[in-house]
Order: structure tokens, then C-alpha cells, then sequence
């Protein structure tokens, strides 16, 4: 048996090319005391990957040249040496994009996947649905009656965001692009409205949709549509960055030119960071489960085929927005 992995082999500049990544088989890899032996099935598939392959400084050190590259992966337990797991548990973890992965067994949480399917645990229980709770939550602090408007309301982290809100008794504006996304929006996870940024008239569109003007703004997108949201602002709004996505491949990018909305409204913008709240996971995940059980939060997902060798295809149909839910490559 051996490990195909996919390794990076150069930073990019702009769009990742093929020639980022190595694909090549390892022998299977040998586990200490501690460790256990991973199967990976499942890979997340984030746009925060991008920015993991640059060299510059950010909130978590990028992978190295040469090293598998980094993800989040579903796998099932095939060898352990750790009391607290056994063949056959399902585990989420750093996997990396590899088909077996060894990895201490304190870094590993096991699932249930009796209780939603083994992606769930990739998005609306992962990482993007802790990213969406903590950061509308405890960020946004958005009140019942209030409007909130998320950008990239068909993804991952955006999609479980809105529905958060109305939960909350939100009044809620999604930001997608292309009818039959903004129609998923409002039908399937309930969304007030939503604005196609596709269509000409982005401003008088978002206008529009939230008459009241708009308390908690939640960016994924950056670029032109944050800065049209910030004209559009009330007194006292939150804005939380939680990512850039329209720029990540831009080889120049330039901050808001209306960011003085934020002086004249007293408004505030602020970053997250999800690992900031690890000691907080189980909370929120308790709480988004019970939500799920009573039918209020739709856990959609994405699954892409065709193993760790279709990684950079996936990667790359994550930027054009060809998901809806949760992007996740299926390995085995």
C-alpha cells in the first residue's frame, strides 16, 4: 500500500497553475506511541488555502516548499496507538491533501456519522460553521429586528452565517452571484433576500433590499462590494472581516477608498480569526447540532470526486463559486 500525496512545489503569483503542486506515492506512514494511522475520505476545500501558500506573514505559518499541503480531512482510524481510539472511529484532523495521513491522537476529534453524513463535520460542524457562529455571534452581535447582510451567502461560512441570524430574528440580505444561487438563498436556507452582484446596479440593488440601511455586515469577498456596503451602513454597525476571497489571486489589491463611513457612523470593523475560539468548539457545536436536529439549520455541502489527483481542479472551482454549501473533495 502506499500514500499519494499532493505537495506544494512553488509559491504563485496570482491564480495557482498545475505546476504548484507535486503529485507523487509515499510508503504508507509508520506510527509512533500516541499516534494513529488515518484513512483520509474526505478533504475541505477552503479559500483560505490560497493564502496559506503565500510566504507572508498572516495568523498561521504557510506551508513550507516541498511539504504536503495543508487541509482539514475526515478519515477513519486504521491503525492506532492511542488508547482513545480503535480501528474503524471516524476523525476529523490536519490530514493534509494525502490519502493516509499519521497524526498525534490528541490532535484528532472523532465523529458520529450516525448523527449528520462524515462532510457535515467539514463545514457546518468543522471549521467554516465555528468561523460562521464565532464571528456573527460574538463579532457581528447582531439583535433581533436588525438587518444583517453577508457576501458570499452560497458558501460555506456565509450560507451558515445567515441562517445564524435569522435564528436570532435577523432580518437577513444575501450577496451571491447568478439567479439560481440567489434563489438557494432565499428558498432553501430562508433568507430575507438576496442581491445578485452579478447584475449591473449592485448599490441601488443592495439599497433596495435593505431599506432600513444595515447593522451587521459579514465580508467574505472584499473588494468592490465591501466598499459598496459601506456606504450603506446605520449608525453603531459591525462589519466582520472574515475573508477577502475576490482578492486572493489579485496580484495588486488596494484597501476601501469609503472607509471614513466607519469615522462618520461610528461604526466598527472587525477581523476573525477562527482558532481564536478552539477552547469554545464544543459549545458551538452542541448548539448548531440541537439546530440542525430541529430542522433550522440546513447543513448543505459539496462533493467534488476524483481523489487528492483532482485537488487543484477543486481548488480552483472553489474561486470561480461553482459550490454551494460546503466544498469538499471526496478522497476515498
Amino acid at each position: 500500500m502506499q500514500n499519494t500525496q499532493v505537495k506544494l512545489m512553488k509559491r504563485p503569483v496570482g491564480e495557482p497553475t498545475n505546476d504548484c503542486w507535486k503529485i507523487e506515492d509515499a510508503e504508507l506512514p509508520e506510527i509512533n506511541d500516541g499516534e494513529v494511522l488515518v484513512k483520509t475520505l474526505y478533504l475541505s476545500i477552503d479559500p483560505a488555502m490560497r493564502g496559506w501558500m503565500n510566504a507572508s506573514r498572516s495568523y498561521i505559518k504557510p506551508v513550507e516548499i516541498g511539504d504536503v499541503m495543508r487541509a482539514l480531512g475526515i478519515g477513519e482510524v486504521v491503525d492506532s496507538k492511542d488508547d482513545n481510539f480503535k480501528k474503524g472511529d471516524f476523525v476529523s484532523g490536519n490530514t493534509g491533501v494525502q490519502e493516509y495521513a499519521s497524526l498525534p491522537a490528541k490532535e484528532l476529534i472523532k465523529v458520529d456519522p450516525s448523527f449528520v453524513d462524515l462532510p457535515v463535520y467539514l463545514g457546518t460542524l468543522g471549521m467554516s460553521g465555528m468561523t460562521a457562529y464565532f464571528g456573527i455571534l460574538d463579532t457581528g452581535l447582531p439583535k433581533e429586528g436588525e438587518t444583517v447582510v453577508v457576501s458570499g451567502a452560497a458558501g460555506s461560512v456565509g450560507s451558515v452565517v445567515g441562517q445564524i441570524a435569522k435564528i436570532k430574528g435577523c432580518r437577513v440580505v444575501g450577496i451571491a452571484g447568478g439567479k439560481d444561487k440567489c434563489d438557494y438563498v432565499v428558498n432553501e436556507l430562508g433568507f430575507d433576500a438576496c442581491v445578485d452582484y452579478k447584475e449591473d446596479g449592485l448599490r441601488k440593488n443592495l439599497a433596495k433590499a435593505c431599506p432600513s440601511g444595515v447593522d451587521v455586515y459579514f465580508d467574505n469577498v472584499g473588494g468592490e462590494i465591501l466598499d459598496t456596503m459601506l456606504t450603506l451602513i446605520n449608525k453603531r454597525a459591525r462589519i466582520v472581516i472574515c475573508g477577502a476571497i475576490s482578492q486572493y489571486n489579485a496580484t495588486e489589491s488596494s484597501g476601501p477608498k469609503n472607509y471614513l463611513s466607519l469615522l462618520v457612523n461610528r461604526a466598527r470593523m472587525e477581523g476573525i480569526v477562527v482558532f481564536d475560539n478552539i477552547a469554545n468548539y464544543g459549545k458551538a457545536a452542541k448548539e448548531m447540532g440541537g439546530w440542525i436536529a430541529a430542522g433550522k439549520l440546513n447543513a448543505n455541502y459539496h462533493v467534488e470526486e476524483g481523489g487528492v489527483k483532482a485537488f487543484h481542479e477543486t481548488l480552483m472551482k472553489l474561486f470561480s463559486g461553482a459550490n454551494t454549501g460546503k466544498m469538499v473533495l471526496k478522497v476515498a
